[in-house]
């Protein structure tokens, strides 16, 4: 499988084409529609299930250092609010340079700083959810899939060796093979690499 394959399933849900129509609007730098909201609607098109089936929000990340304060965000996330309203569904909007201020007081762990949106979907807690999208300055979809798109495909949710987070794994993937039986998942490697022990994973959302 490959990037056209990978578009063309994400193209069956229309929530995903909406959104990425519309992103543009919102002047973000480094953003991508990420996590669920497209690795799922994969899955979904896979299964023949309605494409919209077990996603709860859709993870849209971009990467603004110049202003960390909550207050800036806020403000992007009331602007995503009004421009995806009619969409009927929860677009979760989150600045990923600012994640690090309110990750420990939320889920117990510090993380360092991100360094884009890309680094943040890298530290998603499965390999199977890294991808994004998003709409360059000609136009086009760029695709971020560092770890391909073979996995997704079929339907194996395989453990991210960067983020030692098991039970957050387990639980993940508990609730995603309760929607899609046919997923496989991956048990956690006994020896995690020792230099990701001290960077636990970016949450896209606490539904996902």
């Amino acid at each position: 499988m490959n990037e056209r394959h990978f578009l063309a399933a994400v193209d069956t849900n229309p929530v995903v084409t909406d959104i990425l129509d519309r992103a543009r609007r919102l002047e973000l730098p480094d953003w991508y529609l990420t996590a669920g909201g497209l690795f799922q609607t994969v899955w979904n098109q896979v299964a023949g299930n309605a494409p919209h089936t077990g996603i709860r929000d859709y993870d849209f990340f971009y990467f603004d250092d110049s202003d960390l304060s909550y207050e800036a965000e806020d403000r992007v996330i009331r602007r995503a609010a009004t421009l995806f309203d009619d969409l009927g569904v929860d677009v979760e909007v989150r600045n990923q340079a600012r994640v690090h201020l309110w990750y420990e007081e939320h889920f117990g762990s510090a993380i360092r700083p991100f360094t884009s949106s890309e680094d943040a979907i890298d530290h998603f807690v499965s390999t199977t959810c890294c991808f994004g999208i998003r709409i360059n300055s000609a136009g086009a979809r760029q695709v971020y899939a560092p770890h391909g798109f073979d996995d997704v495909f079929a339907g194996v949710i395989r453990p991210n060796p960067r983020v030692p987070m098991r039970h957050v794994y387990e639980a993940k993937a508990a609730r995603w093979v309760s929607v899609w039986p046919h997923l496989t998942v991956l048990p956690w490697p006994l020896t995690p690499p020792s230099e990701s022990m001290s960077i636990p994973p970016v949450e896209a959302g606490p539904r996902e």
